[in-house]
């Protein structure tokens, strides 16, 4: 039998972590269509809010269902505003490891959002979920997220040449295609302990932007 995720609500000091609801269709809408969002994911582009409600209402429910993976709005706790997505892909329940994603939308960064979201959300794979391993991939130019995955635990696993696509902009406003590396990070339940005193050292979360 397969193995789901629940439809759980995530908290941490200021975020709340839970499903996306149709009232998000206009934010995660515009969200998308942020430049380094659309530089560094296969999101489509122009991403229109038809997209948005058919992942809501649809994509993320059916991934859930089946077992693959699940996708959590990212809200602040006072303003309830939507600030970024954590995204659950690949999720292997023999293995208990799944792969995370997240994206911070552009009127949110600064802030330390991404490492907090995507910690809390491993703290809850791990004890809540019972996972045994998160795996995480950046392109290899995409230095910002990997800022994140060295901030919350992760281990550099090595390099998978030429597999990913990343998208460039041209002074003209047209988006072209180019390959690149993904560089493979890996979070056990062991790595939490490493990256919750380090977080403690340096006074909380750092801020890095971009989609992993």
């Amino acid at each position: 039998m397969t193995s789901t995720f629940p439809s759980i609500s995530i908290s941490t000091e200021r975020l709340v972590l839970r499903p996306l609801e149709d009232d998000d269709v206009p934010a995660l809408t515009e969200m998308m269509n942020d430049e380094q969002i659309v530089a560094w994911t296969d999101v489509r582009h122009p991403f229109s809010e038809a997209a948005a409600r058919a992942w809501i209402t649809r994509g993320a429910p059916a991934a859930r269902a089946a077992g693959h993976g699940l996708t959590l709005a990212v809200t602040e706790f006072l303003t309830q505003r939507l600030v970024g997505v954590i995204r659950l892909d690949k999720t292997d329940w023999h293995v208990r490891s799944t792969e995370l994603m997240y994206a911070i939308a552009p009127w949110a960064r600064g802030e330390g959002y991404a490492s907090e979201a995507a910690l809390a959300t491993a703290r809850w794979l791990f004890h809540g979920q019972r996972l045994e391993r998160i795996e995480l991939r950046t392109a290899a130019d995409n230095t910002a997220a990997q800022q994140v995955a060295q901030k919350i635990g992760c281990i550099s696993e090595g390099v998978l040449r030429g597999a990913c696509i990343a998208r460039v902009r041209a002074e003209d406003g047209t988006w072209s295609e180019a390959r690149t590396d993904y560089i493979v990070w890996s979070l056990l339940p062991e790595d939490l302990d490493g990256a919750e005193g380090q977080l403690a050292d340096t006074g909380g979360f750092s801020s890095y932007p971009d989609w992993s």
